[in-house]
């Protein structure tokens, strides 16, 4: 029998539509004339899904029987002897009621399969078995039923349903997904927006990741090795040298320039195991490799280049990321091309990026000015006269004849042209005199003598001399402006990189040390101001050579290295200055930096007394008047009328009493003073109290706590006044008749109290304003006290190591969410 064909509906969250669809699907299949049953649907009360679900054929569920209680499951006996062309088959990943015929749905499916009817199935992120820890990190929620990855790898077809987060969210609000009573929980734990969009991502990587794999199969089946650029899959070689942390984060910036790029790392090493390689580096390069989301890779070939081609194109790499030769120009002629050049000759379609680094030529140096060519040229002219001038003569003595002394000549001024060109005047002046004296004593009548018989010959001689010191005197101001001409490039690359560091405002300072250290290979560079070191680079060494400059009023400039000749403390007095106007500039950022808390003090000082002017003066007024009424002799007082002055001074003074503790207690959470004392406490009973001292009956306040709920560390009497402000806030902005709510849950290691009021809300970009002392967004009467009940709630919740933040209330209003970390490993009694 035809195995049947498993599609799979994925989504990231409960609610995206992944039942609808399916349904949908089946009704347009049923009209296409195929034969089409509902095996096992869950509508979870969604009006729609039931609108859909109605008009198609379903096959009754088994009755179970567990402990008394009823459970209904897919028959699986009837889907079977009803041999449909497609059973609709939900929850892929549910678990069936004990005593079913199998422990898993997905199990049911996979009989379904094996009798050749086609299935249909939906199945949730989390519940893929490989992904379970993941998704648990990112919602807090354990995942205890899961579908194997085998079963999900071996679907026929799947496919995303996909809904943005900020739309599941909008229609979890609107009752869509889950009933009313669930609303608010489902939208503050496992349905926030950060959650649902790493969810999100989370399902696309896997699907890509399964495409990736079909994609391989495909390849491997019809023998394709050409690449395909579905996405960037960038290869870093790595020999195990120093340059590979340079390759590897080059890599993998190239890699994030496209969405979903790869990053491969691989050495390959020799068959004999004898490559000169470094373990300890080659461990740190993977280790970097895979904490930049990369994969580390080892293969075995003699022929190196060869086969790290062969391993890109099996990898379908489109980048190939290889380092510039270590070895020295000598070498590289002698032994020819090195791996880089073979590597893009066999590339093919393959990129091939050769990256510069520190062991193919050293950072940045300002070259030296010398007076002349350099030691070596000056060597290897040496040699080449005295190495070329024998075997020129024996080669023109072997064939000399009377009419040759010409060409003998022209031979010899040939060798003096080239040794000034190479080494410079004195290998030339050498090379000169050499040949003179070769030329008298092997071609010039008499021969083998040094003798010279016509005055002409000595004239002949002086002019060869000359030509051989014009020429290496041209040769050698040709070397000297060239270097001067480098020389002045380099201190223009390297002024305007100090230039623009300290105008971009960035670290300038460092810039500056780092580069001057750098530039002129120096060992160890630090500022040092009046008291300590301002800025240090680098590592001292015994014999090194200490240079001082002058850096302003500010410190002086301390250079430890080589000795420093007077052409590059010229350049080094300007880097001097532009360290200076650093350290001016750090120091106003600094003072700026200690002029805004002041400043910010200032404007609090400014807004406190403007409110105190009349939040102070009311209760003041009300009660001065009621005493000095009671003291009035002018007046006789009934006892009503005595007693109700005594309660207007009374009230009165207890307002002010509350207003200056709020005052200090603000005062005090802005100091970093606050006096916290914290112990184990279930929030169940706070919320009771709080809900006592407010007198609230259960017309006012709806309540919603967990079972269960495990012990936070907190401060009774502060969490206590913050329910308080928190209920009485709500309360104030609720709709007449509407009640408060509050609830208190576990979410990711954290207890959850949400006061929750069906207000007008607040806009997204004042929330953190209704924080702020003396804030009252909406109210201009100041009748509401000084706006610091919220900011004084966020200091106390924040004292006790906790956070308060304020999001949307589905449908209208907002929520107080207060979160306190649970008390771990702690055994309640």
């Amino acid at each position: 029998m035809k195995r049947g064909r498993l599609r799979v509906l994925l989504g990231a969250a409960p609610g995206v539509g992944k039942t609808y669809t399916m349904l949908e699907e089946g009704a347009r299949l049923r009209d296409e004339g195929r034969d089409v049953v509902v095996a096992v649907v869950e509508t979870h009360e969604r009006k729609a899904t039931a609108a859909v679900l109605k008009d198609l054929e379903i096959i009754p569920r088994k009755e179970t029987e567990h402990r008394g209680i009823s459970l209904a499951e897919m028959d699986l006996d009837a889907v079977i002897a009803r041999r449909p062309d497609v059973a609709l088959v939900d929850e892929l990943a549910h678990t069936n009621a004990p005593g079913s015929q199998n422990d898993k749905r997905w199990q049911d499916v996979e009989a379904l399969l094996d009798a050749g009817i086609n299935v249909m199935s939906t199945v949730n992120v989390q519940h893929i078995e490989s992904l379970s820890d993941v998704v648990e990190q990112i919602t807090g929620a354990p995942q205890r039923e899961t579908v194997p990855d085998t079963i999900l790898r071996a679907a026929d077809q799947i496919e995303v349903v996909d809904l943005a987060p900020q739309a599941l969210r909008d229609r979890l609000a609107e009752g869509n997904v889950y009933p009313a009573v669930r609303i608010d929980a489902a939208l503050s734990n496992y349905f926030r927006l950060g959650n649902l969009t790493a969810l999100r991502e989370l399902t696309l990587l896997w699907l890509a990741d399964e495409v990736d794999s079909a994609l391989k199969s495909y390849r491997n089946e019809h023998g394709i090795d050409s690449k395909w650029e579905a996405r960037e899959r960038v290869v870093v070689a790595l020999t195990g040298g120093p340059e590979g942390e340079t390759l590897i984060k080059r890599g993998a910036r190239i890699a994030a320039r496209s969405t979903g790029g790869d990053l491969i790392a691989v050495h390959v090493t020799s068959q004999d195991g004898l490559a000169d390689t470094h373990p300890g580096a080659l461990s740190a390069q993977r280790a970097l490799a895979e904490k930049l989301g990369g994969t580390y890779h080892q293969v075995i070939g003699n022929d190196i280049p060869r086969s790290l081609v062969e391993f890109a194109k099996a990898s379908n790499a489109t980048q190939l990321v290889i380092g510039v030769s270590r070895r020295s120009r000598l070498v590289a002629a002698l032994t020819g091309p090195g791996i880089g050049a073979t590597v893009v000759r066999e590339s093919g379609p393959i990129d091939v990026h050769i990256v510069t680094h520190a062991a193919a030529g050293g950072r940045f140096a300002l070259p030296r000015i010398s007076g002349a060519l350099t030691l070596r040229r000056r060597i290897i002219g040496f040699i080449v006269a005295l190495a070329a001038g024998p075997l020129i003569t024996w080669l023109l003595v072997s064939f000399r004849t009377n009419d040759t002394i010409t060409s003998d000549v022209l031979a010899f001024q040939l060798l003096v042209v080239v040794v000034a060109l190479i080494g410079g005047i004195w290998p030339a002046l050498f090379a000169a005199l050499l040949s003179g004296l070769t030329l008298d004593f092997f071609f010039v009548e008499p021969v083998y003598t040094v003798t010279i018989a016509k005055p002409a010959h000595i004239l002949a001689l002086a002019l060869y001399i000359l030509n051989a010191v014009l020429v290496s005197y041209v040769v050698d101001q040709a070397a000297r402006r060239s270097r001067v001409a480098v020389r002045a490039a380099a201190e223009s690359e390297l002024l305007a990189t100090i230039a623009g560091s300290v105008l971009r405002g960035q670290d300038a300072l460092e810039a500056l040390i780092t580069r001057t250290r750098e530039s002129f290979k120096l060992n160890s560079v630090r500022v040092v101001g009046a008291d300590d070191v301002l800025f240090e680079s680098g590592i001292v060494k015994d014999d090194d050579r200490l240079t001082v400059l002058p850096v302003g009023e500010r410190g002086t400039l301390e250079l430890r290295g080589p000795n420093l000749p007077a052409s590059e403390r010229r350049l080094l007095s300007v880097i001097a200055a532009q360290i200076d106007a650093a350290l001016e500039h750090n120091a106003l950022v600094k003072t700026a930096g200690e002029i805004e808390p002041l400043a910010q003090a200032d404007r609090m000082r400014s807004a406190l007394l403007a409110a105190v002017g009349h939040d102070l003066r009311r209760p003041l007024t009300a009660a001065t008047a009621a005493v000095t009424g009671l003291r009035s002799t002018d007046v006789t007082w009934s006892v009503s009328d005595r007693d109700e002055l005594l309660a207007t001074a009374q009230e009165s003074l207890e307002t002010l009493a509350d207003l200056v503790t709020n005052l200090l207690d603000v005062s005090r959470v802005q100091a970093g003073a606050l006096a916290v004392t914290t112990a184990p406490l279930l929030v169940e009973d706070v919320i009771l109290e709080a809900i006592d001292e407010l007198g609230l009956g259960p017309a006012d306040v709806e309540l919603g706590i967990a079972e269960d709920l495990p012990e936070v560390l907190a401060d009774h009497g502060l969490l206590q006044r913050v329910l308080v402000n928190l209920l009485e806030n709500a309360r104030r902005y609720s709709e007449p008749g509407e009640p408060v709510r509050i609830s208190a849950s576990t979410f990711a290691g954290s207890v959850e109290v949400r006061v929750t009021d069906t207000g007008p809300g607040v806009p997204q970009d004042r929330r953190e304003d209704i924080f702020v002392p003396f804030q009252r967004l909406g109210d201009t009467d100041n009748s509401t006290g000084l706006g610091l009940g919220l900011a004084l709630s966020k200091g106390f919740v924040e004292g006790m190591g906790g956070t308060l933040q304020a999001d949307d209330t589905p449908g209208g209003g907002l929520t107080m969410v207060i979160s306190l970390p649970v008390i771990k490993d702690r055994v309640l009694t």
